[in-house]
């Protein structure tokens, strides 16, 4: 199994094979409206339109896991994205990236890129895995990351 065999609810309903990202390098966040790094949605919004005529991506993932940090629904989410931050990159449904219900894409990225001394689990939202061009997990990045170091990676794949 690799990344493009998964898939995902858009944030609007509708089923995404991640193949359909295939040919471009993806960084995929689990996000939050209500954490202190929500405003890195704003960075990620200004990446996404500065590369992505260069075959880059960002796929954002509300999680609901870590205090309750995001308790809207899609919709909601989806508002909060657009009028807050102008976010244009493709958010999907809210899911779980932790733990038994853990999304199988949180299951796969976690796998290939784990955390810290080996640990698997996502710590925080705004964790972030970044995705080359052959769907190779590349690096995880932690939310205090600084973005500065994240746009560089991202160049380098680029």
């Amino acid at each position: 199994m690799n990344l493009y065999d998964l898939q995902a609810k858009s944030i609007s309903g509708h089923d995404i094979s991640l193949s359909e990202y295939r040919g471009k390098v993806i960084l995929i966040v689990n996000t939050a409206s209500k954490c202190g790094f929500t405003p890195q949605y704003r960075e990620l919004e200004d990446f996404y339109q500065k590369y992505r005529e260069q075959g880059f991506v960002v796929l954002g993932f509300p999680c609901n896991q870590f205090m309750a940090q995001e308790p809207g629904d899609d919709m909601e989410i989806q508002a909060f994205c657009k009028t807050n931050y102008g976010v244009t990159f493709q958010m999907f449904s809210k899911i779980d990236v932790r733990g038994e219900r853990a999304h199988p894409i949180y299951k796969y990225l976690t796998e290939k890129a784990p955390g810290v001394m080996g640990s698997k689990a996502v710590k925080w939202n705004f964790t972030k895995f970044l995705i080359d061009r052959n769907g190779d997990v590349i690096k995880r990045f932690a939310p205090s990351t600084k973005m500065s170091e994240v746009e560089h990676s991202i160049k380098e794949l680029l």
